[in-house]
């Protein structure tokens, strides 16, 4: 990837008064250092505090939601009025740091998505969010065929087209880039991770653990239904299927009857099993007309 060409750096802001021009001035003299044309886009979500303020004193383009729609949604604004090919996302909390986007841009020469992965020497990820956060990545894993470093990272670099191909799929809350990266593999776009610290955050944290979690992992199920519904669906059936003929022979071997269970057990994987092969035959689908969107902006 060239440094001629321009991007566009995303920063979703919902309440960020305290950290949002320390970001933009970070983003700046990192991206006037190493050369790139650029431009910055705030997206304003719906912030009660001085957010909107801060960010027209920094003399950036920013665009406000009255009310809040959510992170991924703040980010959608963003993406749809940058006046560049090359996106950039970035927390305004400033948890994220901004010496990484240079060598990420240039990583994108060879790969369709760049994603900062919090596994360098400093992070700072709560403790209570690492459980949740550890049995998602390894579903994700499972789902994609892929060892991923981290799912949801907010610091990432992408192509435009690219990203609007998904644009049916893509959540407007803080499941956003982990659909983003679910996506893209399962779709066999190349995503490459970079290792970055991530530093404690200012200010309150707008994730609410235990909503946010379960709908995180609603989504996911979703997602993997529709991606790979046979990741999902075949175990289900082998399940169901291994529990009712168990039941059905030792029924049959020791009361020489066969009992409801089992036929039940038996027809819910038959149903199981029919329901997977139709869905896989629909995503099959699905994957052959986004495949031919995509390979117009390789």
């Amino acid at each position: 990837m060239v440094s001629s060409e321009k991007l566009t750096v995303v920063i979703p802001a919902h309440n960020e008064e305290e950290t949002i021009g320390s970001v933009i001035d970070g983003i700046r003299g990192v991206l006037d250092s190493a050369g790139f044309p650029y431009e910055i886009i705030v997206v304003n979500d719906g912030s009660t505090d001085r957010t909107y303020e801060v960010v027209k004193e920094k003399g950036v383009k920013v665009l406000n939601h009255e009310k809040r729609k959510g992170y991924g949604a703040a980010i959608k604004t963003g993406i749809s009025l940058a006046q560049s090919s090359l996106i950039v996302i970035i927390d305004a909390d400033g948890s994220y740091p901004a010496e990484a986007i240079p060598t990420m841009v240039k990583m994108m020469g060879a790969a369709d998505m760049v994603v900062g992965a919090r596994v360098g020497a400093k992070i700072a990820i709560p403790l209570a969010r690492k459980p949740a956060k550890f049995v998602l990545t390894k579903f994700a894993n499972y789902v994609s065929g892929f060892k991923i470093p981290d799912l949801n990272s907010g610091l990432r670099v992408f192509k435009k087209q690219q990203v609007n191909c998904f644009n049916f799929l893509l959540p407007d809350g803080f499941s956003f880039t982990a659909t983003l990266t679910l996506a893209f593999l399962c779709y066999g776009l190349t995503v490459k991770f970079i290792p970055i610290n991530y530093y404690e955050r200012k200010g309150k944290s707008k994730i609410r653990p235990l909503s946010d979690t379960i709908g995180f992992f609603s989504l996911m199920l979703k997602l993997a239904i529709y991606l790979k519904p046979l990741k999902v669906l075949a175990p289900i059936f082998g399940f169901l299927l291994t529990v009712g003929l168990t039941v059905f022979i030792y029924q049959l071997i020791l009361f020489r009857d066969v009992a409801e269970l089992a036929v039940l057990l038996i027809l819910a994987a038959l149903l199981i099993g029919i329901l997977g092969l139709i869905s896989d035959m629909i995503a099959t689908m699905y994957r052959h007309f986004i495949t031919e969107a995509l390979l117009k902006h390789v």
